[in-house]
């Protein structure tokens, strides 16, 4: 790893621990020659599946395209970075847990409403006016007469703590 400070090619590794979700190696290291430190972070390089559009074109996966969704919906709205990059990280994971090398973009875009509906409503029903493309304004309120009637993120989150482990 080189310096991204001084350019040498020569650091070690100070610390290494798992992130909190055990998906990536998080290490400090330090420069042998100029002793600045930084931190890397190391994960397993898997293969997505690629996305199927409903007009049939195929695309690779594009985590950033993602990202940049889910922000755009979470604008100006009181979420964590950390919370929206678990979502981030749990949808990839969906993702190449289902084994298939192609996935349609509509139940990945399923998926992100789930998500976002999780971490906030107001992103939630941004995000499905476009995505579901909401014509008018009774496509408004029927979404979110439907999110009335579903317990609210902190309420979902309280019954799932109550809620065994799966791993017990």
């Amino acid at each position: 790893m080189h310096c991204p400070f001084c350019g040498a090619e020569d650091t070690r590794v100070i610390d290494s621990r798992l992130t909190s979700d055990g998906s990536q190696v998080r290490r400090r290291r330090e420069c042998t020659r100029c002793a600045e430190r930084f931190t890397t972070f190391e994960t397993a390089e898997l293969v997505m599946p690629r996305l199927v559009k409903s007009d049939g074109r195929r695309e690779p996966f594009d985590e950033a395209k993602l990202r940049a969704g889910m922000l755009r919906a979470l604008e100006k709205r009181p979420v964590e970075t950390e919370a929206i990059e678990n979502a981030v990280n749990r949808l990839m994971k969906r993702m190449r847990d289902t084994g298939e090398r192609e996935l349609p973009s509509r139940k990945l875009g399923e998926w992100v409403m789930e998500e976002l509906r999780d971490l906030d409503q107001v992103a939630y029903v941004r995000f499905a006016s476009v995505y579901r493309r909401f014509e008018d304004v009774s496509a408004f309120q029927e979404e979110i007469e439907k999110l009335r009637q579903m317990p609210s993120p902190e309420e979902r989150r309280l019954q799932q703590s109550l809620l065994p482990d799966e791993d017990e």
